[in-house]
């Protein structure tokens, strides 16, 4: 593991170790599940998303599929994730028949047949675990339909020192400890604290949206402890 965290290869399988403690864990985040649904909000997907088709990419145990189901539940969904283990999570919970996983790295969703337009993209904490975003950013502008919306769910600290003090606390004295005593490993949580304070601050990380072809690209911060420490970053496929 370097400074940045794990070998963007080698993530899947430290979400392969965690996945039977994930949601334990999260939960315990009173802000984890309300900020997913925040984000989602802020896509405007209208009428309860009737006729749309949405990628929740990287849905891991499925807590962004249900933040998107809750804002459309009449649209169809195709969840994927790149960790066996998370999605076996995912897909052991109650799900309408427009809902569908598939296990599939993101770079790989042709060979799954797994092709556009969709409407909008939910993205949660995904790109800062891949090996080339912009790569990937621009792939999410292909699979879009013209007019459609990316929304980025993401860590960003580095643009705000209190962010950066306030994450070192949480992850040192909660999320790898919790991790510890949950999964007796500390691979991916210690992943998570340094994949974050190298990851872009907020202001490169519009601008690396606006260099992938997003128009009207924009981000939101959080309330409570995750303010600027997470964000919606939204963006648009020129019509």
């Amino acid at each position: 593991m370097d400074k940045a965290g794990l070998a963007r290869g080698d993530v899947p399988d430290a979400f392969d170790v965690g996945a039977d403690a994930y949601d334990r864990l999260v939960g315990a985040n009173p802000g984890y599940h309300s900020n997913l649904r925040r984000s989602v909000q802020r896509m405007a997907l209208p009428d309860n998303g009737r006729g749309l088709r949405l990628l929740d990419a990287g849905c891991g145990t499925g807590a962004s599929t249900a933040a998107l189901l809750a804002a459309a539940p009449e649209a169809e969904i195709i969840a994927v994730d790149a960790s066996a283990g998370m999605l076996e999570a995912a897909r052991a919970k109650s799900w309408p028949e427009s809902v569908r996983f598939v296990h599939t790295p993101i770079e790989d969703l042709a060979e799954h047949g797994i092709t556009g337009p969709f409407d909008a993209i939910l993205a949660a904490y995904l790109l800062r675990n891949l090996a080339d975003p912009d790569a990937q950013l621009r792939a999410f502008g292909g699979l879009l339909r013209p007019g459609g919306t990316l929304a980025v769910h993401e860590y960003s600290v580095r643009d705000s020192a209190a962010a950066v003090r306030i994450w070192h606390a949480v992850c040192w004295g909660i999320i790898i400890p919790s991790g510890w005593l949950r999964t007796r490993s500390t691979t991916l949580y210690r992943h998570l604290w340094r994949s974050v304070l190298s990851f872009d601050g907020a202001q490169r990380f519009r601008r690396r949206m606006s260099d992938a072809g997003f128009t009207s690209v924009r981000s939101e911060t959080m309330p409570g402890w995750e303010r600027n420490i997470v964000h919606t970053f939204i963006g648009e496929v020129p019509r």
